[in-house]
C-alpha cells in the first residue's frame, strides 16, 4: 500500500512541543516519523493550548486552538475542512481538552468532513457518567481507534461495545537506540563506576517516586555506590495549582532518610537526544506509578524498547509489556518489595542482561519508523471505511430516500465561471481559476448545454448570449492550416498548443453538430454547418475511440437537419466500422468491451453505436451498442444497487480489480446520455431506471452518501474521493451535471408525448 498515492494531507491534533507533556512529545515524535516515512504527504499539526499566550511552535503547526474556548475548536474544524485535509489523527487524553470530561473536542470532531483516527492514550474500565458519554461519542465520530495494548482493546470491546474490526493495536513509539553498555554513558553525568536507577517523566503524586526513595536505605547498604536519578520537571498543571510542593516533599524525604548523596533530581523537561543519554546511563529503569488503570506509559515504552531492565508496579501497561520475565513487577506503594526487586536485579547480572536483551529485541518492532508505517495502514483503512459508509458522518438520509422529482435547474455557477471569452476550465471552490485559463473541450460542452436549454425554454437572457460566446471561442480556435482546433488558451487569450487532442476534436464536432441539428438561431446554424464540413473528415485520421464516438454523436445531431449529406454519411460509416472492429478484436465472453481497459467517458462508446445502429439500420452496431451498454452497467453498479462509476485512480483493467475512486462527474453524464438513448431506442424501462441511478449519483446516492451537486450554487463538485468530495466546482463537473439534468428534462417531455404507457421490455 502506497499511502502517498491516496493521502495527500494528514493533520495531527493534540498537545505539541514546546508544551511540556507526554502527549506533546508523542505528537512531535509522530510528526517526525510520519514525515520521514511518507515524504510526499504533507503533515501538519493543530495543537491545543493550555495557556492563553500559547507556545512558540515550529512551522509545521498551522493552526492552534485554546483548551477552554469551545469556539476555537469549531474554527479548527473549519481550518481543516477548508484545507482539504485527507485524514485527521487525534491524540486523546481526557485532561488535555476543555469541557466536562474533555467534551469540547467533540465540537471539533462533529464538524470535520474527513475520517478521524483517534489514538486513545487512556481507556477507562470504570468511567464516570460524563467520561462514558464523551467516550461513546468520540468512538462514534472516529472511523478507527488506535490503542497500545491488548488490555485496552478488550476494554473497548467489553465496556464500550466497539467492534474489534475498528480497533488497531499500535505500540507506543520509541527512539531508535543502539544496544549498549550503560557504562559508556555514565561519565557524562559523573556517575561512572556506580549503579544507576532512573525514573523520568513529569512529576506528580501519582508517579509514586516516594516509594523508590523509601526503598533506597535498604538498597544502599549493599550497594553504597548507587544513584537514583529522577529526571523531569513537575507537571505544569501541578505547578500552576500547587507550586513545587510535591518536589519539596521529596527533597525533605531524601534528607530525612539520609540518602542525599544517592538521589539526583534533574528538574527540567528534556528533549529526545538528551533523554537518550540518560537512558543509556541507566542500569535499571523504574516506574513506581500508583494508578493500576494506567493504560499506557510512554516512559515505560521508551525504557523497555531501549533495552533497559525494568522494575514497575503492575499497572495495566506494565502487566502486559513486562509479562513472561521481561521485567519485574512489585506491588503498589510497597517500598520493601521495591528494595528486594532492585537488589535482586543488581546481584544477578545474568538475569539483568537477559532481560535487557529480550526487551531490546521486542522493542525493535516499536521504533518510530515502524510505528509510522503502522499508522499509515490505519489511515488507509480509515479512508476505505469512510468510502463504504462505515462512519456515521456519511450515513446520510439521501441514501434512504427515493429521489423521484428532478432538481430545479440553476445556472448561477455556469454564469459565474463564464466571461466574455468563454468558460473557464477550472475553479477554486466556486471561484473561476484564471490561472488555468480556458479549453475548447469545456466550451464545446457549454455550447451543447446552451442549445439543449432552448428545447425547454431556458435559453434566455445571459444564457442565450453565452451560446454566442462559446461558439465564438470555438470559431477562434479553428486553425485553417491544420484543419484542427486549438484546445488550451491562457487567461491572456494566447493559445498554449499547436492544436488540441483527438478527443477535443471529437467533442467540438459534437457541439457543432448540435448547433446544426437543434439550434433555433439561424446564424449559429449557418456558422456551424460550414465549420463542421471543414473539419469532419479530420476525425477519420485520429486514433482515439472516444474521439470517434464524440464525432458520431455529433454526426447524428447534424443529421437531425441535414440527413442527406453523403460525405458526412460516409464518415459515419467509417467511424462505426472502426468501433465495431475494435470491439471484435477486444471482447470475450466475460469482457464485452472495446478495449482491455474501461477507462474514462465510457458511456459514449455504446451511445455512439446505438445511434448508428438505430438511424442507419445497422443491426450489428445496435446489437453491440446495447450489449456493451448493459455490460457497462453491470460494471458500474455496486452491491447495494446504486451507480458506481469506474474510478480514475487506476480505471478497470481486464483481469484486474476495478478502481473505486476517484469518481468523476463526466462518467455519470455519459451514462445518463447513453441510457436515455438506449431507452428511446428500445422503450425498455430498464434503461430509464439506469439513467435515473446515474443522475442520483449527483444527488447523494453514491458510495460516499454525499451530494456532488451543490444546490446552493448550481455548481457540481469535481470528484468523489475515497472519503470526501473535491470541493472545487470546475467547468467539466458542473456541465456534466447540468447536461445530465437537461437531458432528463427533455426526456420527460418525450415521455409526455407518448399516446399510451410503454410497458417494460417493450421494443
Amino acid at each position: 500500500m502506497n499511502l502517498e498515492e491516496h493521502i495527500g494531507k494528514i493533520a495531527l491534533i493534540g498537545g505539541y512541543l514546546p508544551r511540556k507533556c507526554g502527549i506533546a512529545t508523542f505528537t512531535n515524535d509522530m510528526y517526525k516519523s510520519i514525515s520521514l516515512a511518507y515524504p510526499k504527504t504533507e503533515v501538519m499539526v493543530v495543537p491545543v493550548n493550555d495557556i492563553a499566550e500559547g507556545y512558540p511552535y515550529p512551522p509545521e503547526v498551522r493552526f492552534e486552538f485554546s483548551e477552554q474556548d469551545i469556539s476555537s475548536y469549531e474554527r479548527a474544524a473549519d481550518f481543516l475542512n477548508f484545507n482539504n485535509v485527507d485524514v485527521v489523527c487525534l491524540q486523546h487524553e481526557f485532561g488535555i481538552y476543555g469541557g466536562n470530561a474533555g467534551s469540547h473536542v467533540l465540537a471539533l470532531l462533529r464538524d470535520l468532513k474527513m475520517p478521524v483516527i483517534t489514538t486513545l492514550h487512556t481507556v477507562l474500565q470504570e468511567p464516570d457518567a460524563h467520561q462514558k458519554r464523551v467516550m461513546k461519542e468520540l468512538i462514534t465520530l472516529s472511523v478507527r481507534l488506535v490503542v497500545m495494548t491488548e488490555r485496552s482493546k478488550g476494554i473497548l470491546k467489553d465496556v464500550y461495545g466497539v467492534s474489534p474490526d475498528k480497533i488497531d493495536i499500535i505500540a507506543h513509539g520509541i527512539p531508535d537506540m543502539p544496544f549498549s553498555d550503560p557504562n559508556f554513558y555514565k561519565d557524562q553525568f559523573g556517575v561512572e563506576g556506580k549503579k544507576v536507577l532512573l525514573t523520568f517523566g513529569l512529576l506528580s503524586p501519582s508517579k509514586g517516586i516516594e516509594y523508590v526513595i523509601q526503598a533506597l536505605p535498604e538498597v544502599v547498604k549493599k550497594y553504597p555506590e548507587l544513584v537514583y536519578i529522577v529526571l523531569g520537571a513537575t507537571h505544569p498543571n501541578l505547578v500552576r495549582n500547587e507550586g513545587e510542593a510535591y518536589r519539596i516533599s521529596l527533597d525533605r524525604m531524601v534528607a530525612n532518610l539520609g540518602v542525599k548523596k544517592h538521589v539526583a533530581f534533574y528538574n527540567r523537561f528534556v528533549e529526545i537526544d538528551e533523554l537518550k543519554e540518560f537512558l543509556g546511563a541507566a542500569d535499571i529503569y523504574i516506574t513506581p506509578y500508583l494508578n493500576p488503570a494506567q493504560a499506557v506509559s510512554g516512559t515505560l515504552a521508551y525504557s523497555f524498547g531501549c533495552g533497559k531492565a525494568v522494575i514497575s508496579t503492575p499497572y495495566w501497561h506494565a502487566e502486559e509489556l513486562l509479562a513472561d520475565g521481561k521485567g519485574v513487577l512489585v506491588p503498589f506503594a510497597d517500598h520493601e518489595n521495591m528494595a528486594k526487586a532492585i537488589i535482586g536485579l543488581l546481584e544477578d547480572d545474568h538475569k539483568c542482561n537477559a532481560m535487557r536483551k529480550r526487551a531490546y529485541l521486542q522493542g525493535r518492532e516499536s521504533i518510530w519508523s515502524q510505528v509510522a508505517f503502522q499508522y499509515g495502514e490505519s489511515f488507509y483503512k480509515a479512508r476505505l471505511s469512510m468510502a463504504r459508509g462505515v462512519s456515521r458522518r456519511y450515513a446520510l438520509k439521501t441514501q434512504e430516500t427515493e429521489l423521484v422529482e428532478l432538481p430545479t435547474l440553476r445556472l448561477d455557477h455556469l454564469c459565474r465561471i463564464t466571461d466574455s471569452t468563454g468558460i473557464f476550465q477550472h475553479a477554486t471552490y466556486t471561484l473561476p481559476n484564471f490561472h488555468e485559463g480556458y479549453c475548447i473541450d469545456d466550451n464545446a460542452r457549454a455550447l451543447i448545454l446552451a442549445i439543449l436549454l432552448e428545447e425547454t425554454g431556458d435559453a434566455l437572457g445571459k444564457i442565450s448570449n453565452y451560446a454566442h460566446t462559446y461558439a465564438s471561442f470555438i470559431n477562434y480556435a479553428y486553425e485553417p492550416a491544420s484543419g484542427r482546433f486549438h484546445n488550451f488558451m491562457g487567461f491572456d487569450r494566447k493559445w498554449l498548443d499547436e492544436y488540441g487532442s483527438d478527443d477535443s476534436l471529437g467533442r467540438t464536432l459534437w457541439a457543432l453538430g448540435t448547433c446544426v441539428g437543434r439550434s433555433q438561431d439561424k446564424s449559429l446554424q449557418a456558422w456551424a454547418v460550414q465549420l463542421f464540413e471543414k473539419t469532419v473528415m479530420k476525425i477519420t485520421e485520429v486514433s482515439s475511440p472516444r474521439a470517434w464516438a464524440f464525432a458520431l454523436i455529433g454526426i447524428h445531431e447534424y443529421f437531425r437537419r441535414l440527413s442527406g449529406d453523403r460525405l458526412v454519411d460516409q464518415v459515419r460509416d467509417i467511424l462505426t466500422d472502426k468501433l465495431l472492429r475494435l470491439y471484435e478484436d477486444s471482447h470475450s465472453e466475460d469482457w464485452k468491451w472495446f478495449e482491455p481497459v474501461v477507462s474514462y467517458d465510457n458511456g459514449v462508446l455504446p451511445h455512439a453505436l446505438i445511434l448508428s445502429g438505430r438511424w442507419s439500420d445497422n443491426h450489428k452496431a445496435l446489437e453491440v451498442g446495447l450489449e456493451t451498454a448493459r455490460w457497462l452497467q453491470t460494471v458500474q453498479t455496486c452491491e447495494e444497487g446504486h451507480f458506481r462509476p469506474v474510478g480514475s485512480n487506476g480505471f478497470y483493467k481486464k483481469g484486474d480489480v476495478r478502481a473505486k475512486f476517484d469518481q468523476q462527474p463526466v462518467e455519470a453524464y455519459s451514462t445518463v446520455a447513453m441510457c436515455l438513448e438506449a431507452f428511446q431506442t428500445t422503450k425498455d424501462y430498464f434503461w430509464l431506471t439506469e439513467a435515473q441511478k446515474a443522475l442520483d449519483w449527483f444527488l447523494g446516492k453514491n458510495d460516499a452518501g454525499l451530494f456532488v451537486y451543490d444546490a446552493n450554487t448550481g455548481g457540481c463538485y469535481d470528484a468523489i474521493h475515497v472519503d470526501r468530495v473535491n470541493q472545487n466546482q470546475g467547468a467539466e463537473s458542473t456541465l456534466s451535471f447540468l447536461l445530465s439534468l437537461q437531458e432528463m428534462r427533455i426526456n420527460e417531455i418525450i415521455l409526455e408525448s407518448y399516446d399510451r404507457p410503454i410497458t417494460p421490455n417493450e421494443a
